[in-house]
């Protein structure tokens, strides 16, 4: 039987997400970001071509220091301008009917208690289509810019992060229990007080007295995504996510990291198949290979590599402009303060052995996950990813709308045809979509599902 993909819009709020220099193209819409028709016209267009989620990620701060100084970000508009993602929701959603968002935040953005409530608001409000993505934010920058000091040890950014969802988990599950909003017009009861509780949580990062001053939604717990790639990311993820983001090489190597998943989700008393994973990727699509090929090399046009190593080096915490182009990338790595794993991948694909360098980086960073060809090609390889195990596609836009526009058009109906796209939505909440009615709440042993006052009561 033919397995189904999943596919997410992967987009930011700013000018210029992961192809850097493409806000410089005449048809890119992203230097209009800050005007809420491109966003609301890009989830008509996403719902349109039936896909699942608009995924937006964030970037509350500069990346590191290229050359010295952060100048780069402004003068080559390197994610910069960046707005606040979540403000976008309320009016995509008005937009749509059935497609899905995902929300990028880091514990250092929101006190835990105002995250809770601003995403249970949002979970209400769309019927239950929120999902987020938890990330624990590589910038030095985004940690002063909310007065401390500068970029907390990478291993206890995940000691915070797994307190943070410890108290946002008390407050959507622990906080209200099922039947507690009564509406008794005769006695003018709203709600059971007896059912709603305080979580008193003291901890050593975070103290929330509670309870949530938002009714449970449809999800209570909103659907959690992660993208960590270190060894404490991946445990992390294995611990809390739903939703697995990567950006592997080949089929290969997602089959190797797709195995590893499920092995620590296992060993972390979860169900491995609860997992679901989604590959980061790109596409130019032409009616044949030359005219797509064509296509590809004028959009090359546009690529700023400048830009481009300094968006990989900023969220790494390594500046590649003073880096020895001989410089062994293990001894690199060991003073890498920001997002370690894709360095760390990149090193363990290299032969037993071998000792790469920054030098042997470059042909990496040109690697654009990029898929070139007809919709035929372009399909015969999402079916190899699928056949891996990969749930899903996060598709990276090169200019905005026109990279989704172009593959709802012609690479959706092929698709579909051969049994690897959805023709219709499943009814439901974001989770129900993913694991079916009746799926709309987390479930033991999931740690979100143990904040119950009572966990052995139905997830429903």
């Amino acid at each position: 039987m033919t397995k189904q993909l999943m596919f997410n819009i992967f987009t930011m709020d700013t000018v210029s997400h992961v192809n850097q220099g493409m806000w410089r193209h005449p048809e890119n819409k992203t230097v209009d970001h800050n005007d809420l028709a491109t966003w609301t016209e890009l989830a008509e267009l996403a719902e349109r071509g039936m896909f699942d989620t608009i995924f937006l990620a964030d970037g509350a701060g500069l990346g590191g220091d290229f050359g010295g100084d952060w100048s780069i970000y402004p003068e080559r508009g390197l994610m910069f301008p960046i707005a606040d993602p979540m403000m976008l929701l309320p009016a995509m959603v008005h937009a749509t009917e059935n497609l899905g968002f995902i929300v990028t935040s880091a514990p250092i953005q929101h006190p835990p208690y105002s995250f809770a409530r601003s995403m249970a608001t949002l979970d209400h409000l769309s019927k239950g289509r929120i999902g987020w993505n938890v990330v624990t934010n590589a910038s030095a920058n985004a940690h002063r810019n909310v007065g401390l000091d500068g970029l907390v040890e990478h291993d206890e950014r995940y000691s915070i992060a797994e307190e943070y969802l410890e108290v946002v988990y008390k407050l959507w599950e622990g906080s209200w229990d099922d039947g507690a909003i009564v509406r008794d017009v005769e006695r003018g009861i709203y709600a059971d007080p007896s059912k709603v509780h305080k979580i008193n949580h003291e901890g050593k990062y975070f103290r929330s007295e509670g309870p949530l001053q938002v009714a449970p939604s449809p999800q209570r717990t909103p659907m959690l995504f992660q993208a960590g790639g270190s060894d404490v990311g991946r445990n992390f993820g294995a611990r809390h996510a739903e939703g697995i983001f990567l950006m592997a090489d080949t089929p290969a190597d997602a089959r190797r990291v797709i195995e590893d998943m499920r092995k620590r989700a296992d060993e972390a008393g979860r169900n491995a198949d609860d997992l679901r994973f989604f590959q980061g990727l790109t596409f130019v699509v032409g009616s044949t290979m030359e005219e797509a090929e064509r296509k590809a090399a004028d959009l090359d046009k546009y690529q700023d590599p400048t830009a481009s190593m300094a968006y990989r080096g900023g969220f790494m915490g390594i500046d590649f402009a003073n880096a020895d182009p001989d410089t062994p990338l293990r001894e690199l790595i060991k003073q890498a303060d920001g997002v370690k794993g894709p360095l760390q991948l990149f090193i363990d694909k290299q032969p037993e052995g071998s000792n790469p360098t920054v030098r042997d980086l470059s042909a990496f960073f040109g690697a654009k996950y990029r898929v070139v060809g007809t919709p035929e090609s372009i399909s015969d390889e999402l079916a190899e990813w699928a056949a891996v195990g990969v749930d899903g596609i996060n598709m990276i836009s090169i200019i905005t709308p026109g990279t989704y526009a172009e593959f709802i058009d012609h690479v959706v109906p092929v698709l579909q045809e051969r049994g690897l796209m959805k023709r219709e939505y499943a009814p439901g909440t974001l989770r129900e979509k993913f694991y079916g009615s009746g799926h709309s709440r987390l479930e033991l042993p999931h740690p979100a599902a143990q904040q119950r006052r009572n966990p052995t009561l139905s997830a429903q």
